[in-house]
């Protein structure tokens, strides 16, 4: 870390809004541009407020005029103007103004930055609360390339004043952070809701990218924001890359497979290729339409009381590499899952699961923290356009098959499982491969970790090969004894 950038004793707690400002205006080095567009310049105002901001603050704005807007960043292929590409047009405008009108060698220490927002607050009917795309493109050295941190966020509190109060702290936080602990992504993470109420704003995507977060793997930084609280789900598609929900949701066709995937079998993918046909087929999906997402949920990924991140990069490299999209949640019940789509799209909907998990829906023990219970979490999940797609079991000793016909609830949920199946919501997947029915994941897990013959066979082509090269799952090769 440069020395102009290194802490004092005086800030090692936690400091107030003030104090960062201060401290950031304070430093002769730092110098950038503020622009803000869509609930005032609360961020700005804050360094404004602390003092000593005419040696850091090169310039302030918010183009809230549409036109004006477009006619200095240019206009968005969707017409729209609270989205990504409107943040990084930005960044990347503003800073190049910056390189063009300031002399590097009348400034050769000076590290620049553009903060930059673009953000919807609440609207005057309440119906929607709001949300918005935050970030930063800075240096931490005057010879090096820049670095961005860029985050989408969604408001929580029903008042447009203090959702702009809320966004002006957290882009304090978000410039402090980017220069005293870009060192360490994980507790600029965590400091990005110093002075904020988790009940206030939700940050559900964020993504690192620069010299200076190289290291930095994005699918790990969404699972910080699930651990730490700051949202229920994150998504990452196959470049690694962590993706805002919405944009991939909205008004789609959604089909979801929950499992492990520790690691995915033979069994995971006959279970998506089945399913995925059968929905296709439905009357109300459209191909074009329709997507498909991986889920895992926080307590598949926990270890011993704890999530063992090394075990989610491996299923996540393994997904990633299988060309998926994936969901991290934490929504144990699957009706907090149809709830959390439902915010982005009224389209039918799939689940392909087990037998074993439909079982698991129709068990009261998870309900009961509900004032309706059961019969309040089957209307928040079945009420919806949505079809269950199930996947017989096969008992391993008597060979026996188990479906939508046979499986067994409790007896107090029999009527109700019945009025569910035979309404068309729980489908039979009939087409699977019968051949494959006796692989399972845990015994699959114990041979790689073990290096024992034949675990190959049971994964999908090319999987058995990426788990090898990757050294994913324990896998560490043994020499085998020859005859």
């Amino acid at each position: 870390m440069p020395e102009f950038l290194k802490g004092d004793k005086e800030f090692e707690q936690i400091p107030s809004i003030k104090d960062k400002s201060l401290r950031i205006n304070l430093n002769e080095n730092i110098y950038g541009t503020f622009a803000e567009i869509g609930a005032g310049q609360e961020t700005v105002r804050n360094f404004f407020r602390a003092g000593g901001a005419s040696g850091t603050i090169a310039k302030a704005m918010s183009a809230y005029d549409k036109d004006f807007s477009d006619s200095i960043y240019g206009i968005e292929e969707d017409g729209r103007y609270v989205t990504e590409s409107r943040l990084k047009k930005m960044l990347r405008h503003e800073t190049k103004l910056m390189e063009d009108r300031i002399s590097r060698e009348k400034h050769p220490n000076k590290i620049f930055f553009t903060y930059a927002n673009t953000v919807a607050t609440i609207d005057f009917a309440k119906k929607f609360k709001g949300h918005g795309w935050v970030g930063i493109r800075f240096q931490v050295d005057p010879k090096e390339a820049y670095n961005e941190i860029i985050l989408h966020v969604r408001f929580k509190e029903n008042d447009a004043k203090l959702q702009q109060l809320t966004l002006g702290v957290l882009g304090v936080n978000l410039v402090y952070g980017a220069f005293y602990k870009y060192d360490q992504p994980r507790k600029l993470l965590r400091y990005l809701y110093d002075h904020i109420d988790k009940d206030q704003i939700e940050i559900d995507m964020i993504n690192f990218s620069g010299p200076q977060f190289e290291d930095v793997d994005n699918r790990l930084m969404s699972l910080q924001l699930i651990k730490n609280g700051m949202t229920e789900a994150v998504m990452f598609g196959p470049d690694g890359n962590n993706i805002l929900p919405a944009a991939i949701l909205y008004k789609k066709n959604i089909l979801t497979l929950r499992g492990s995937f520790r690691p995915v079998t033979k069994v995971n993918i006959d279970m998506y290729e089945r399913s995925h046909e059968i929905f296709l087929n439905e009357n109300k999906v459209e191909k074009d339409n329709a997507i498909t997402i991986f889920e895992i949920t926080l307590s598949n990924l926990r270890a011993e009381g704890e999530i063992d991140e090394e075990d989610f990069m491996d299923r996540a490299r393994l997904l990633c590499n299988l060309g998926h999209t994936v969901l991290i949640s934490n929504f144990q019940e699957y009706y907090k899952l149809v709830e959390f789509y439902s915010k982005y799209t009224k389209s039918r909907m799939g689940l392909t699961m087990g037998v074993n998990n439909l079982v698991d829906i129709f068990d009261e023990k998870y309900y009961r923290h509900l004032s309706g219970g059961i019969l309040e979490a089957f209307g928040k999940l079945f009420f919806k356009d949505l079809k269950v797609y199930l996947y017989p079991m096969q008992n391993q000793e008597t060979g026996e098959l188990t479906n939508s016909d046979n499986l067994k609830v409790h007896p107090r949920m029999k009527e109700l499982y019945k009025f569910f199946k035979y309404n068309g919501k729980v489908v039979d997947i009939t087409d699977y491969n019968p051949e494959i029915l006796q692989i399972f994941s845990r015994e699959v897990l114990q041979k790689i970790s073990e290096d024992e013959d034949g675990w190959e066979e049971t994964l999908p082509d090319g999987v058995s090969n990426i788990i090898k090269d990757k050294k994913l799952f324990g896998y560490k090769q043994t020499e085998k004894a020859s005859n």
